[in-house]
């Protein structure tokens, strides 16, 4: 759905007077695979077109009071996933937030492995929040992130024990964050914890800096993808825009001079495609694809309410280009090499019981110039 309405915030906002619970910050795990954690798409998809790399791309999938959505989000990814060759996709890319509220083993049977039994490619993930919480009250003490870990992190394909099914092996993701690399892009994952707008440890900082540069430098054969569970920018009323995240982010491209293609989110439950025009010119889209099932969707904040503020110099030539605050959708990701170049593009689609519903399309103009950049 695009804009249409005239009282809604059609540039990012900020929440006000929100408390400082960094507090809740989780320690996270130790990673099971080597530095760098990288990840190669195809030692998981061997079948990999060269020329065109097409997936799925969700978050905020969970949730117990409304467990219909999940199941039919989950079918109509896999109904996408058995079309022509040339469209099919290869993985869904999980944004974080597989189980609410606490990231519990015992809340992935609901919650994942029964509606995603449908869905038959590879799932990888970053976690969300709610994967990282813990809850005290639980008769058996976890760590953060044990269950998150088991079903992505794993060392090798297995059977997982808390899924009685056995409806999929584990994953085998080296690190909480990491990168998946194939022919096409490398898509960055940052962890940025349980905070409500997100921590990134200085270790996990410096990796990342040095895996934007290493991914800088294979543009434009490659294009340069980062995901983040906490969205930096976003005009919705639950949470509103991370300031954290954004000068986390914004410290870096300006510490490397480079910047990625695209910048995908979850944690706010709708869908929000932003526009960022840098002062070198460059554009980058900030897409918030959280509406993937749990049941309550954040809608967007009204300029007449005084809780919110647009008013900022962190979201000067931020400009919001289309958006769906009221129903349930997820993403299909195309890479593509052409004759022009590679080209990234991408089709949100609504999910309501009576249909699935394109309603936004976008494009990306890969940057070339980043390669010189490097090099200089």
């Amino acid at each position: 759905m695009g804009i249409s309405s005239s009282s809604k915030y059609t540039t990012p906002v900020f929440k006000r007077h929100q408390p400082d619970d960094t507090y809740k910050f989780q320690p996270l795990p130790a990673p099971t695979g080597a530095y760098p954690y990288h990840l190669s798409l195809e030692t998981v998809q061997p079948e990999i077109n060269s020329q065109k790399l097409v997936f799925h791309m969700v978050g905020d999938t969970g949730g117990t009071r409304n467990p219909d959505m999940q199941a039919l989000m989950a079918a109509a990814m896999a109904e996408q996933y058995n079309e022509l060759p040339e469209d099919q996709p290869k993985f869904l890319y999980h944004l974080g937030d597989i189980v609410y509220h606490h990231g519990e083993a015992e809340n992935y049977e609901q919650q994942f492995f029964t509606p995603y039994k449908c869905y038959p490619g590879p799932i990888f993930a970053i976690a969300g929040n709610h994967d990282t919480d813990i809850n005290p009250a639980n008769p058996v003490p976890y760590h953060s992130l044990d269950a998150f870990t088991t079903v992505f992190c794993d060392t090798e394909p297995r059977d997982i024990a808390f899924d009685t099914a056995k409806t999929r092996k584990s994953m085998v993701q080296p690190n909480v964050y990491w990168t998946l690399t194939s022919p096409l892009a490398n898509i960055i994952g940052l962890h940025s914890n349980v905070p409500k707008y997100g921590v990134i440890t200085p270790e996990q900082k410096a990796w990342f800096i040095e895996e934007l540069i290493n991914a800088n430098e294979e543009r434009p054969e490659k294009a340069l993808i980062i995901c983040i569970h906490h969205a930096p920018y976003s005009a919705d009323t639950n949470h509103g825009s991370s300031m954290q995240m954004i000068e986390f982010l914004e410290d870096i491209f300006t510490e490397t001079g480079i910047k990625p293609d695209v910048v995908f989110s979850g944690h706010v439950h709708n869908y929000q495609r932003f526009r960022k025009i840098y002062a070198d010119g460059v554009v980058v889209p900030y897409i918030v694809a959280g509406g993937g099932g749990f049941d309550e969707l954040n809608a967007l904040a009204l300029t007449d309410n005084p809780q919110y503020t647009g008013n900022n110099p962190l979201f000067d030539n931020v400009t919001l280009q289309s958006y769906c605050d009221d129903r349930h959708g997820f993403l299909k990701i195309a890479v593509e090499k052409t004759a022009d170049g590679l080209s990234l593009s991408g089709n949100y689609y609504v999910v309501t019981p009576e249909a699935v519903a394109l309603t936004d399309s976008f494009s990306v103009k890969l940057a070339e110039y980043h390669l010189a950049s490097s090099k200089q």
